[in-house]
């Protein structure tokens, strides 16, 4: 029998967060975190409505966690975001020490791993790839609709 609580699955969450990002005008960005196969934290994109050029997906994934977990760091924990960290949340996911990290579509302008490869953590393991589709075509609408 196939693990329904599987990459995908938790893909799924993160996207749906995504959504909820495109639909309050933010860009979509979603994602999720994962501690003994259940969600710990649910996040989207906030800049435009907290005016923060930090409030990242990511960065708000991990203020969740941290606090559901009582501590600073990630170390049992992945995180599922839609698209590829940028170098900014990649350093946060480091300093967390976060296990694992799980991305949809890869970010060719601004991913950490075209700018800052060896940002993360020595011992996080990533997967990319999860759900690609998906995660561009929701980026895509959103800035056919801003343009």
């Amino acid at each position: 029998m196939d693990d329904i609580l599987n990459d995908a699955y938790f893909m799924k969450q993160a996207l749906s967060e995504a959504e909820k990002a495109f639909d309050e005008g933010e860009v979509p960005v979603g994602a999720v975190i994962v501690c003994n196969r259940r969600i710990i934290a649910r996040a989207h994109n906030l800049t435009e409505t907290l005016n923060d050029v930090t409030a990242h997906a990511e960065m708000q994934a991990i203020t969740a966690a941290a606090s559901v977990l009582g501590g600073k760091y990630l170390k049992d924990c992945t995180l599922y975001v839609t698209i590829e960290p940028c170098p900014m949340c990649a350093g946060a996911l480091a300093w967390a020490q976060i296990s694992r990290i799980v991305y949809g579509a890869g970010d060719e302008k601004r991913g950490y791993s075209l700018i800052a490869p060896a940002l993360l953590h020595p011992k996080t393991e990533v997967a990319s790839g999860v759900l690609a589709d998906e995660a561009r075509e929701l980026m895509r609408r959103f800035f056919v609709g801003k343009r």
